[in-house]
């Protein structure tokens, strides 16, 4: 990344004439989102965990089977490996309705409002410390 690029990505940010409350307020946004898609990366690993167990599941009612014990074979067959983890829900219908729902929602209100306010510029309240930060290191530079 060129430099100057880096320099007007900064003037930008502290080009915005945003209230403490405005910066907060979107940094709170932000992280909000965050964290949302980190609770997506967690259903998702939960998703592929059950998803092993079935096929586990699966492999159960084939060695009891084999082993004779028809019963149990058929109870993994009918009641446990068509049925949801939650009420009657697969954990991939859980993935879908909370990535198209609510985590889309809330990740298009967050760049509504960081556009309508920092012209759609991200992590303001970053910017401005790294601008701090620099400008103090620049200083030293000077001595």
């Amino acid at each position: 990344m060129d430099p100057d690029d880096e320099n007007a990505d900064d003037a930008k940010a502290t080009d915005l004439e945003l209230s403490d409350a405005e910066k907060d307020a979107l940094h709170d946004l932000q992280l909000a989102v965050e964290h949302l898609h980190r609770g997506y990366g967690a259903l998702l690993e939960c998703h592929h965990e059950v998803g092993h167990a079935m096929d586990q599941i699966a492999d159960a009612e084939d060695r009891l089977r084999e082993a004779g014990h028809e019963t149990w074979a058929n109870d993994l067959r009918d009641e446990y490996l068509p049925a949801g983890s939650i009420g009657d829900r697969w954990t991939y219908e859980l993935i879908e309705e909370f990535s198209d729902g609510f985590l889309r929602e809330l990740t298009d209100f967050e760049a509504s409002v960081r556009d309508e306010l920092a012209d759609g510029q991200g992590h303001v309240t970053e910017r401005e410390q790294q601008r701090r930060w620099r400008e103090r290191a620049e200083g030293w530079e000077d001595e």
